[in-house]
């Protein structure tokens, strides 16, 4: 039997369950958890803390931040990353072996994150990096979009072949605004088809293989006046357009990025009604109940292909194995650069 969910991913105080979270995470509305990095400590505790989450609901979906570099919330236990920028470096000189080591980085990723009870990881960053984004940068694969396109699919491949998903960001392409949204509201004046000669080509190639999208809040003001994540039009051309059947995930309704759209339950409700799925509100507590009070008898479409559906390898396990070795030890020499 499928269980619906609600459409709502929140997050938690601290690195354990209290009382009123667990009410909290009853309530129907609600449909996921992120992790951040007040949550974690080390690979076992996130894993204690992810099994005490599904003894209260076992179908939330459990989420995290973890691309590498700037931007890996766990970092004890598990391998220090280095951002994907340091990657694609040497994929001009050496693409054979930079496609197989961003396939191995994607399974290496997606062992380590299920071996911490998490479901999905919110990467890979399908950005293209033009030079004139500092929230980006070395967060992209690279400046070339097919560059970007062939790494993202290897990383791509890498977490199905651990059995997780992948989830796009930042639709339709963040790297061409030099604001950040987390604090402000970008507003990319290029025509579409500038956007569809660069920025879109990762996620026009890649789409149909990606399990889920998570749109950017950012204005594309040429195609419509609304943020990608509040646009129905944007939202409409990834799925129609592009073939894309996953979920959408709105990014961080308390971002500065998603005040066009009102206050919290505002903004909730207007990314689910643009075509968002689940929407995220965090580090905002009394946000994240108004968003949850609006969403009130709203569901989000069925979410089975997010998640994690195997027998999930003990972290300390997955030492055993000759590859991870290596992908290791390689990624841990690059990240220390």
């Amino acid at each position: 039997m499928t269980q619906t969910l609600g459409p709502v991913m929140l997050d938690l105080e601290g690195t354990a369950l209290r009382k009123e979270e667990r009410a909290l995470l009853k309530r129907p509305e609600v449909g996921g958890v992120i992790l951040f990095g007040r949550n974690v400590e080390h690979a076992r505790q996130v894993r204690e803390l992810c099994d005490g989450i599904r003894r209260v609901r076992p179908e939330l979906l459990l989420a995290i931040d973890q691309e590498g570099g700037r931007v890996q919330r766990l970092r004890e236990g598990v391998t220090r990353l280095p951002a994907m920028g340091r990657i694609g470096r040497d994929y001009e000189v050496t693409p054979e072996v930079t496609l197989r080591l961003c396939l191995d980085a994607g399974w290496l990723l997606g062992m380590e994150m299920a071996a911490c009870g998490l479901d999905l990881s919110f990467a890979p960053v399908l950005d293209v990096d033009t030079g004139i984004s500092s929230v980006i940068g070395d967060r992209s694969f690279s400046s070339s979009p097919q560059a970007v396109a062939a790494m993202a699919g290897a990383f791509i491949a890498g977490l199905h072949e651990a059995g997780m998903a992948a989830v796009g960001k930042h639709f339709p392409g963040h790297g061409g605004v030099a604001a950040d949204s987390h604090l402000e509201l970008p507003v990319d004046d290029r025509p579409l088809e500038a956007l569809r000669r660069h920025d879109l080509i990762p996620f026009a190639e890649l789409a149909p293989r990606l399990d889920g999208v998570m749109p950017a809040h950012v204005i594309y003001s040429a195609f419509d006046s609304r943020p990608a994540g509040f646009s129905g039009s944007w939202l409409g051309l990834l799925r129609e357009s592009l073939g894309f059947k996953g979920t959408i995930f709105s990014d961080d309704l308390g971002m500065a990025g998603a005040g066009f759209a009102g206050a919290p339950g505002e903004r909730a409700l207007a990314a689910l009604d643009a075509g968002c799925d689940m929407v995220l509100v965090c580090n905002d507590r009394a946000a994240a109940l108004e968003a949850l009070e609006a969403c009130q008898g709203r569901t989000t479409r069925p979410t089975a292909r997010l998640r994690y559906g195997r027998a999930r390898p003990d972290i300390e396990a997955l030492e055993a194995l000759g590859r991870w070795r290596r992908v290791h030890a390689r990624l841990e020499a690059m990240a220390s650069l």
